[in-house]
């Protein structure tokens, strides 16, 4: 029970990060609708996003072990409830910029606790890949129930009614309640610093952990399939509204058949990886989502307006571009796992730091670009593009392949 109890509580606090860091995508539509921005300025909610995930996780990675994962799981959360309380009743664009800052923030704090304390419950690396594909699973379902709890709050027949801000009340009370869920949990205190190190100390260590063949090929890699992922993610509501012509509401739910196919490969992945080596499914994984790009773009062709009233009408692109999520679920939690199980306990946090830094930069990157293009050249133009960052990928995952698998040796010898 305790151990269930754990994994309730940071699956919980996954879920509430989930919606909110997700909902970018729905947030960049609305505010085109509501406040009038235009696509790049509305593509800047991203950065604040991410750049402070990337800021506050090379800061503090650190240094989170020192005041306990508990700790951090609750000051995240507190500052998530204080942001979605804040964010309606002042209802300006500012304030998403504001509010997006913060999420990320605290999601720095949580991603780093969440991920030392999957360590902490793993005993070895099948174990921690399964705990590791379970966590981000129920972290896209999150984000589907995202997509569905803010288009309830939109108002169908006039989109741009800032109505819609009142779903941010409901999050804060969810938010609320998963602190108390955590605050129950008997999360294991960090382990204690045997060899005296200063905090300046540690954060040194963890910058020259970023400097091992190993770590800075992995590092390239979470970038490319972040940027990948979030340059789709971020953008995909528009694209329905804008390349397909869908209603906002339909957009914005058929955009969660995209985090409904992440779930999918994410909780599945798990029990096939039991069976088969990683590398080659994560290359047939990356294949796959090349082949459905290339097919499911030339069938996006802008419907007639007002022919569609629900999700059985819209056109077959709208249901085949979303799909590519199934395949590319597996690789961020493989090579993260692959990664973190090689480490020791004590150098995963710092680890996790570097991660959540990459992954935030990435997305920035992958955000800003496609908006960028997809105002400039179209979404059909800015989504074709992501075959780019994929064929780096399917590159920089075999060096990582093979440096681990020099690495593992060299361990070997050293025991």
């Amino acid at each position: 029970m305790p151990r269930l109890l754990i994994i309730t509580a940071i699956a919980a606090s996954y879920f509430i990060f989930a919606i909110l860091l997700n909902s970018v995508g729905t947030v960049i539509l609305q505010s085109i609708n509501s406040f009038g921005v235009s696509k790049p300025d509305a593509s800047t909610l991203e950065g604040f996003k991410d750049l402070s995930i990337a800021a506050v996780s090379f800061l503090v990675a650190s240094f989170i072990p020192r005041v306990g994962y508990k700790i951090a799981l609750l000051a995240g959360l507190m500052m998530v409830v204080l942001g979605c309380i804040l964010t309606p009743a002042i209802s300006q664009f500012w304030v998403f910029k504001l509010l997006f800052a913060v999420v990320g923030t605290a999601f720095a704090l949580v991603k780093v606790a969440v991920y030392a304390i999957i360590g902490q419950l793993s005993s070895d690396t099948r174990q921690h890949s399964s705990l590791m594909n379970t966590v981000e699973g129920i972290f896209m379902l999150g984000v589907l129930s995202g997509y569905w709890i803010f288009s309830a709050f939109i108002d169908p027949e006039n989109s741009a009614d800032p109505s819609w801000l009142n779903v941010y009340y409901l999050l804060a009370a969810m938010s609320a309640v998963v602190m108390l869920i955590v605050a129950w949990a008997p999360i294991s205190p960090p382990q204690k610093n045997t060899d005296g190190e200063t905090p300046l100390q540690s954060f040194m260590a963890m910058i020259r952990l970023a400097y091992q063949p190993l770590v800075l090929i992995f590092i390239f890699s979470i970038f490319l399939y972040v940027l990948i992922e979030q340059g789709i993610g971020s953008w995909l509501p528009t694209f329905n509204r804008e390349v397909l012509g869908l209603p906002v509401d339909i957009s914005i739910q058929i955009t969660s058949l995209f985090a409904v196919s992440l779930a999918v490969g994410r909780l599945t992945a798990g029990a096939i990886l039991q069976k088969v080596n990683w590398y080659p499914f994560i290359n047939v994984c990356l294949v796959g989502m090349a082949l459905l790009m290339t097919l499911s773009l030339p069938l996006a062709e802008r419907i007639t307006e007002g022919s569609v009233q629900d999700l059985a009408d819209a056109p077959i692109a709208a249901y085949l571009v979303p799909l590519i999520g199934l395949m590319m679920a597996p690789i961020y939690p493989v090579i993260n796992s692959v990664m973190l199980s090689a480490l020791p306990k004590v150098q995963q946090a710092p680890m996790t730091g570097l991660i959540v830094v990459f992954s935030a930069l990435g997305g920035t990157t992958g955000s800003i670009i496609t908006g960028l293009i997809f105002d400039s050249m179209g979404g059909q133009k800015a989504f074709a593009l992501s075959l780019v960052p994929i064929t780096g990928l399917l590159v920089t995952l075999y060096l990582f392949k093979r440096f681990s698998r020099s690495s593992v040796r060299a361990q070997e010898v050293r025991a």
